[in-house]
């Protein structure tokens, strides 16, 4: 007999076959009823034993999370909750699980538990709802660009240059503790180390993929970053996972056709994909959102919010725009806002970039056009002089989906804005040749993997939606 999975015997609902199953017991009751899943999907299938011809040795050693191997014949359930079931004609034991020590019984375990036990976590519905998810969504990225001719890059994790100017970087370094050599002035002396300089790990792989559009056209990246960001917030993580598609010939206007087009693709491909984990994630939301204060709901469901992005145009509007209908908000004037709003060159606030989205117009947003002075020195400076060709995508629920930019591709424009930002042009003597030798217009973006699955999946804390976490303090498992 072939071993089959859950989901092929329950899509197939073929009665009278003999099948093999493998997986982990959820649940066992009345020494007669396992509740059988192997992963391969949200549903359980139950296996009916025979206990007057099981021996009680077997009988004891099925536990909730033990490993069996059953087989048996597929037949119409005659209970309810479930259309089939297995009648088991042998039960092995692969692997014990002692019901003392094993932490995911079947009962409500809170998230804050479940992230001290990441290793077994994924064994709970909610957990391997989310994750069949997450690798789903990456197929459909990857689908996304090789469909539409862009070439997939892996750019270097270990880097000399901080791409963001944030300078909140995870040093690399192969001196051992407190025997680093030093220069005459008493500074750690880089050029005996590993890579004869100071490195880094990447929080972007932005810069190496424009050098790889201006000669492919098309390009992306999809990897892992780090931010040392001493932040313990929902949205944050000091390791995460960047999709940073680039592209040469491409002004702002066709890099938020691009931003748009993407993201409405891979929410249609998982809405059609993981209808029956949608479904699950979709309940346990609305249930969570019961929970808050009236104020706090949202006001649609999950599936709701998808459905929402995936078939909404996205409003176009300009910063200056923006700040004009936030200053004479509501909320702005009734000081509701934690960060009000007072003059033009504010940096938006999740709370004032959800309520552009969700109250005032009730639909996707692309902001572009945005202050020099609160964007990277690598963003097209505008013939105003004050704003650069960028762009921010935002989702309700969320704020910030995507940032991206139209490149400056002007070798003495960038030269005099890495100037004024005090970034070393050696360091990026590389980045600037670029400009010297077949420069041409060149747009991207960035959009962080893991907030794109806790927006699909409805989970309310990033260290939920990746699957082991590396946040302040935390780098276990």
């Amino acid at each position: 007999m072939i071993k089959n999975t859950v989901k092929e015997l329950l899509i197939s609902g073929q009665i009278l076959q003999e099948v093999v199953l493998k997986g982990w017991v959820r649940t066992f009751r009345s020494n007669r009823f396992i509740a059988l899943n192997d992963g391969s999907t949200i549903h359980n299938i139950q296996c009916v034993i025979d206990f007057e011809n099981t021996s009680e040795e077997t009988l004891k050693r099925i536990t909730t999370g033990a490993a069996v191997c059953v087989k048996g014949t597929l037949l119409e359930s005659q209970g309810k909750g479930q259309s089939l079931e297995l009648q088991v004609l042998e039960i092995e034991i692969l692997g014990d699980s002692n019901p003392d020590e094993y932490p995911i019984q079947p009962k409500k375990h809170s998230f804050e538990f479940l992230r001290e036990n990441a290793h077994l976590r994924i064994r709970t519905n909610t957990f391997s709802a989310v994750m069949r998810v997450r690798s789903k969504l990456s197929f459909a990225v990857h689908k996304y660009f090789q469909d539409n001719g862009f070439n997939y890059v892996n750019t270097p994790i270990v880097t000399g240059s901080d791409a963001e100017g944030a300078g909140e970087m995870f040093r690399v370094t192969s001196f051992e503790d407190n025997k680093a050599p030093v220069t005459e002035d008493g500074k750690i002396d880089y050029t005996k180390d590993f890579f004869g300089k100071e490195t880094n790990l990447t929080v972007s792989g932005q810069l190496e993929a424009e050098a790889y559009a201006m000669a492919l056209g098309k390009v992306y990246t999809f990897g892992p970053t780090f931010r040392a960001e001493n932040s313990n917030t929902t949205r944050h993580l000091a390791e995460f996972w960047m999709i940073e598609p680039e592209v040469a010939f491409m002004d702002l206007d066709g890099n938020m056709d691009l931003a748009e087009d993407f993201i409405k693709s891979v929410l249609t491909y998982v809405l059609e994909h993981c209808k029956d984990d949608l479904a699950f994630l979709d309940e346990r939301f609305v249930q969570e959102e019961k929970a808050k204060p009236q104020l706090q709901r949202s006001e649609m469901s999950l599936l709701e919010k998808l459905k929402f992005v995936a078939d909404n145009n996205f409003k176009r509007v300009s910063y200056t725009e923006a700040i004009d209908i936030l200053r004479n908000s509501k909320p702005n004037k009734k000081k509701k806002f934690q960060y009000p709003i007072n003059a033009w060159g504010a940096d938006l606030q999740s709370e004032h970039e959800r309520f552009l989205v969700e109250k005032h117009f009730k639909c996707p947003v692309i902001l572009f056009d945005y202050p020099a002075d609160i964007k990277a020195f690598y963003m097209r400076l505008n013939e105003d002089g004050k704003t650069v060709r960028a762009m921010d995508v935002l989702f309700p629920g969320i704020g910030e989906m995507v940032g991206g930019a139209q490149r400056e591709e002007r070798y003495d424009v960038l030269i005099a804005k890495m100037k004024a930002m005090h970034i070393d042009e050696k360091e990026l003597w590389w980045y600037l040749d670029l400009r010297k030798f077949g420069t041409a217009v060149h747009s991207g973006f960035g959009l962080g993997f893991e907030r794109l699955v806790q927006f699909t999946t409805g989970m309310g804390n990033i260290r939920d939606v990746i699957p082991f976490p590396r946040t302040p303090q935390n780098a276990d498992f």
